[in-house]
């Protein structure tokens, strides 16, 4: 499980609904516990996702541009998502390293 959420305020370009979507799963399975899915969480969980996308693009449209001498630096380009992997445990959008790189702690 993620210990970190990517900040996505700021980013150049603007942060994709991929991006946020995988925001949004990383923090419900952070805070639910719910590390494997099944049947009788999969409603639940989905929903509060999609709820918190939601919420989230909504917070990053209304806010105040961050300023200039504090930027938000962008993932690293050398990053690939589990789905282009075909690693899907973790939900599709979600950030990793690409093999023989070690995730930042």
């Amino acid at each position: 499980m993620c210990r970190n959420i990517t900040t996505l305020r700021g980013l150049e370009p603007v942060a994709s609904a991929e991006e946020i979507e995988a925001a949004a799963r990383q923090y419900v399975r952070k805070v639910s516990g719910v590390q494997s899915r099944s049947k009788s969480t999969d409603a639940p969980f989905d929903l509060a996702v999609h709820r918190i996308a939601e919420a989230t693009a909504q917070l990053l449209r209304e806010l105040p541009p961050t300023p200039d001498d504090y930027p938000t630096p962008a993932p690293r380009s050398d990053q690939v998502t589990n789905t282009e992997r075909g690693d899907h445990d973790r939900g599709p959008g979600h950030l990793v390293p690409p093999a023989g790189v070690e995730p930042a702690t």
